[in-house]
């Protein structure tokens, strides 16, 4: 549009001046000393148009011949840059396909080639990506120095390298490092949201409840998190800060949590827990309800069912107001079981844990009617339940009642016999003997060794002898224990030679 705008204009022009060179017909003399020259107006001044042309075009045609070697480095700047951003495409199509081995290559070749410095340092974190995902870490470590030296002092590069190596290093859950890098760029930006979530990442694989509690709120003011996760970290970090508190700083900290926050289950569940262990049974019972009632919760329901019997009466009443909106909740109807038990409501418990068994089969349910039947002394239904506890429990085998136990295996069993009589060598079989019976072989460690009363072994009575049982049994009952004093030790009347 502006070209034939432009084309317009000049048109209009030239016919306006063909027009008035047209009505001024006239003549331009010019007086020299010894020359006089006359032309026509018109031609003069075309002349002076086309000379302006001339110059115009000789002025542009010398300045591009001596701008030469200036376009010829430009260009050459342009073509390594389009190599550059050739093999960064490429390397990093390769890192979103997967062939992490073909990206790192082009990787370390840009890093050879190019002399951007923050094309050094991109190629330098993703090599070092790619080598993280391929599992050498000796290979990362070295693209992330080789990154982090091109970086120097350029504040957004050296970011970028501590961001990208912090993400890494979360990675391989070495938490420390990466608040080590990240540390610095919280303290002095708060407003670097990603470092930011890095940083509360770190925090919580190191367990600092604190820290985690602190960096998500800043996070959640600056909505900076999904608050799911936000949730989950508070979770996190609040039942740490109130198990580490106690009683003493638990009003404080209750307090600082919002109504919803609150009502996470294991903020919630620790607070009970708190409250219970300083017998405060119906605060507990109080912090139980609402959190029960917006998740059902299986820890909450069951540390609902833990009470004394004078509170049971209350959270009875309260689970039964449950039951209407779950009526097919498998946990909360053991709970009411649970309580029933508790206050002796045989009938109700056992029908509460029965529905239960019936939507799901669980360890607990079968301990609870393992309990109650016992209590109700039907042995055999208490047995049958808690034989199902075991089994599901997987900690317990179920062994089959057998009316006699296997024969021992007793062909390698030591043999008692004196040091001189060992076997040598070139024995055929070996076997195993006393440790009395080898001291005399053992070397000498410089320690004396305990001194053990000799026993002196009792005469073996022939086979014609050994003709009864009770001859049989005064043999066995009588032969000598190694390293034994029978004297001392046995209770039987000593028998006297006759």
């Amino acid at each position: 549009m502006r070209t034939w705008f432009w084309t317009l204009i000049l048109f209009v022009a030239a016919v306006a001046l063909a027009l008035v060179l047209r009505e001024h017909a006239g003549n331009v003399y010019l007086a020299t000393p010894h020359y006089l020259v006359r032309s026509s107006l018109t031609f003069v001044v075309l002349s002076l148009l086309a000379l302006f042309v001339g110059l115009y075009i000789f002025l542009r045609l010398l300045a591009w011949v001596s701008g030469g070697p200036e376009r010829f480095r430009l260009w050459r700047g342009r073509r390594a840059q389009k190599r550059d951003q050739a093999l960064l495409e490429t390397g990093w199509i390769s890192i979103l396909e997967g062939r992490y081995d073909q990206a790192e290559k082009d990787m370390i070749k840009l890093m050879s080639k190019t002399r951007s410095q923050s094309s050094k340092v991109v190629a330098g974190l993703a090599a070092a990506r790619a080598a993280h995902y391929q599992g050498d870490m000796n290979r990362r470590d070295q693209a992330l120095a080789a990154a982090q030296s091109a970086a120097g002092q350029d504040t957004r590069l050296k970011d970028a390298s501590a961001v990208a190596a912090a993400e890494m290093y979360l990675d391989q859950n070495l938490a420390q490092q990466a608040i080590d890098l990240l540390q610095p760029l919280q303290d002095a930006s708060s407003r670097h949201l990603h470092a930011t979530r890095l940083l509360l990442r770190a925090y919580r694989q190191s367990g600092n409840a604190e820290r985690v509690y602190e960096l998500t709120r800043v996070l959640m003011r600056r909505s900076g998190i999904e608050r799911q996760e936000a949730l989950a970290y508070i979770e996190f970090a609040a039942a740490a800060r109130l198990r580490a508190a106690g009683i003493d700083q638990f009003k404080a900290l209750w307090s600082d949590l919002k109504a919803d926050e609150k009502l996470l289950p294991g903020v919630a569940l620790e607070a009970a827990l708190i409250q219970e262990r300083e017998g405060h049974y119906e605060e507990a019972g109080r912090i139980l309800e609402p959190a029960i009632a917006a998740s059902f919760d299986a820890r909450l329901l069951e540390a609902y069912a833990q009470c004394p019997r004078e509170q049971v009466g209350r959270r009875l009443a309260k689970a039964e107001e449950w039951l209407r909106s779950q009526p097919h909740n498998p946990v909360l109807l053991s709970t009411l079981g649970h309580l029933c038990l508790t206050s002796q409501l045989w009938g109700q418990g056992e029908h509460y844990l029965l529905r239960s068994l019936k939507i799901q089969g669980d360890l607990r349910n079968h301990a609870l009617l393992g309990n109650l039947y016992d209590s109700l002394g039907r042995r055999d239904e208490a047995v049958a339940y808690w034989r199902k506890a075991a089994a599901m429990a997987g900690t317990l085998p179920v062994l089959a009642i057998s009316g006699a136990l296997p024969a021992a295996d007793t062909h390698l069993d030591p043999a008692h016999v004196d040091g001189d009589s060992l076997p040598g060598d070139g024995d055929a079989q070996t076997l195993p003997y006393d440790a009395s019976a080898m001291a005399a072989d053992l070397p000498d460690s410089g320690r004396p060794l305990p001194v053990v009363e000799p026993v002196t072994p009792a005469a073996k009575p022939s086979q014609d002898v050994l003709t009864s049982s009770s001859d049989l049994d005064d043999y066995f009952d009588t032969a000598p224990i190694p390293g034994v004093d029978l004297s001392q030790t046995s209770d039987r009347p000593r028998r006297s030679n006759d």
